[in-house]
């Protein structure tokens, strides 16, 4: 692959750094590389791959003679990504912003890469739990056309950032020593109102909607249908916050409009890259979100028929929302393009 000037917008945050690991992880090929951030972090030394680099402030000016920016999230896509396209760069973006964009490809590159190539300028990366799904849902759609999917998502606190995975260690440690937690962040930084969510599910991730459906449970409906290119399969979503450090799980419920067995369902997953089926219930062997921290590949597991309806499946799914669920699909989209 040809070498490229890469800048990163967002390097301090979580998904910013973990794109530094996957750079390295992956050798993916850089010729430059700009590290990006708020005021906030500007002026911060990182070292990286034998190179001390200094943070700077993200500005419209930040992107000249870049070819892929890869932003980690935030407000920054839509105060610089616009800025980024006209400087000439490629954005790969992973907030919300630009995901519902009918001018924007919505790219999982296992499920649609053909999309990667229809960009104008700027590419989206999905969802993170939307993401883990339609990894497990594309080699099943590829068997029978999907008519109806249930989801219910067990996400885990890093989702939330920095903030979601400190404010879960410090009230485990209240717990721990006979203290009254203290909830500032959950579910939603930017509300009045928390709860406590250690030793706890919390049944809202964002804010609620007009629908009374969260905005996270809207985007797996909506997203899911533009990456599947399916506009009428029917979709109905519940988000949970529960008290795990890193990685979503995903209770998923499909109906197709053909029979699609167990055991063809089993066959298909195991073929698809990206995706690990570990599926023992004698030996119970399932995914969990302790083993997939970390880990690139989405596990796939309980695959099982849903007896209440003529087609139907249930499946038990889990993924790092870090990495495949973000950093790391976007670098997947970054090396296609790269290799065209």
């Amino acid at each position: 692959m040809k070498k490229v000037n890469v800048a990163i917008v967002g390097v301090t945050g979580a998904v910013g750094q973990e794109f530094l690991k996957l750079i390295e992880e992956r050798n993916f090929p850089y010729n430059e590389l700009k590290m990006l951030a708020s005021a906030r972090s500007a002026g911060k030394k990182i070292n990286f791959m034998g190179k001390e680099y200094t943070v700077e402030e993200t500005t419209e000016n930040s992107f000249d003679g870049i070819d892929i920016a890869l932003f980690a999230g935030g407000k920054a896509s839509k105060l610089f990504g616009s800025a980024a396209v006209k400087a000439g760069a490629v954005v790969i973006d992973n907030s919300s912003t630009y995901r519902m964009d009918p001018n924007v490809p919505l790219v999982v590159p296992e499920v649609n890469p053909h999309a990667i190539f229809q960009h104008k300028g700027i590419i989206a990366n999905p969802n993170c739990s939307t993401i883990i799904m339609v990894m497990a849902l594309k080699p099943l759609y590829d068997l029978s056309k999907i008519k109806r999917i249930v989801v219910s998502t067990y996400q885990a606190v890093s989702g939330a950032g920095r903030e979601g995975m400190d404010e879960l260690k410090n009230q485990l440690d209240d717990l721990a020593n006979d203290k009254t937690p203290q909830a500032n962040v959950l579910p939603v930084a930017s509300l009045n109102k928390h709860y406590q969510i250690a030793s706890n599910l919390l049944p809202q991730i964002d804010i609620f909607m007009d629908n009374d459906y969260t905005k996270e449970e809207m985007k797996m409906i909506d997203e899911t249908r533009k990456i599947m290119e399916d506009a009428n399969m029917k979709i109905t979503a519940t988000t949970v916050r529960v008290p795990v450090y890193r990685s979503h799980a995903e209770s998923v419920n499909v109906e197709f409009y053909d029979e699609v067995s167990a055991e063809s369902a089993r066959a298909a997953l195991e073929k698809f890259d990206g995706v690990v089926v570990r599926d023992n219930p004698a030996e119970m062997i399932y995914p969990q979100p302790l083993e997939t921290s970390g880990k690139d590949d989405v596990e796939v597991g309980r695959i099982r028929k849903d007896f209440s309806v003529e087609h139907g499946l249930n499946f038990w799914v889990c993924g790092d929302q870090i990495r495949k669920g973000a950093a790391l699909n976007a670098l997947q989209i970054a090396e296609r393009l790269i290799k065209g």
